[in-house]
């Protein structure tokens, strides 16, 4: 018997399900997984890939790294297009900013080094020390995880810069969205103990899919009642926390630490 033995707690993720499952079962936790999105192959990306080819095409004066595994996976791809070498020319002439320790991992794990790391792990840090050290005229690359973030660039749009976006893991929604419909009356039914987010997009997905299935405004009563709603971070709980959902948040933006957080908040 776990310390979450007899609780149900949904799960949206895709990416990295696995882990996140099996570590919330050792606990003893019923998982009632049910994906909101379904992640582009990096690979037969052809958006991901015609981005590449344009930024190796000319030098660039500053990189922006958000995510550790969009990084690692949009330069594993370009190994597999042949553009690796070409990329790497390109990001080691540039001046690096990271958003915080998992980014600077995957930075330096490919031989780069970066020039600024985001303390805080807030894309707000990150992107307004980009505008401050000043960008008019600047070429940079912007490597974005699963969502776009016009309120972040559109910063160095205005102070003068042009850009590259690169976006690793663009989603869809889910070719079959009967699980994600399962778990939306699970939760109007206060079947679930919580609700577990570990991305903005699959987030926000889930609000778009029950104003689909007509049950939106029971699911976000539901969302803000007792059922308990834990994100890994503050981008993953942005979507719920602008329409009126608080949200709990392990102090490290970590998936085992999310863990822990639901561990503490619902076991015993």
């Amino acid at each position: 018997m776990g310390e979450l033995s007899g609780i149900a707690i949904g799960v949206t993720a895709e990416r990295r399900a696995e882990d996140f499952i099996a570590a919330l079962e050792r606990h003893g936790a019923d998982v009632r997984h049910a994906p909101t999105i379904t992640i582009v192959p990096l690979d037969r990306d052809p958006e991901l890939r015609a981005a590449t080819s344009t930024l190796v095409a000319a030098p660039i004066d500053c990189t922006v790294v958000t995510t550790g595994a969009g990084f690692r996976g949009w330069l594993d791809a370009a190994a597999g297009w042949g553009l690796d070498d070409a990329l790497l020319d390109r990001l080691r002439a540039s001046r690096i900013y990271a958003r915080g320790p998992k980014a600077v991992g995957a930075v330096r794990g490919f031989g780069l080094r970066e020039s600024f790391s985001a303390e805080s792990e807030s894309n707000a840090e990150l992107f307004g020390s980009l505008v401050s050290a000043g960008v008019s005229g600047a070429r940079i690359a912007v490597q974005l995880h699963g969502t776009p973030l016009p309120e972040h660039t559109s910063q160095l749009v205005a102070a003068g810069a042009s850009l590259v976006e690169v976006q690793p893991y663009r989603w869809f929604s889910p070719p079959d969205v009967t699980p994600v419909h399962g778990l939306i009356d699970a939760a109007v039914a206060g079947e679930l103990g919580a609700l577990a987010f570990t991305s903005a997009p699959a987030a926000a997905n889930l609000l778009t899919l029950a104003r689909e299935y007509g049950r939106y405004d029971e699911l976000l009563a539901a969302l803000r009642g007792p059922l308990l709603v834990a994100c890994v971070g503050p981008v993953t709980a942005a979507p719920l926390e602008e329409v009126g959902v608080e949200t709990v948040q392990p102090e490290r933006q970590r998936l085992g630490a999310l863990v822990k957080l639901l561990v503490t908040s619902l076991g015993g």
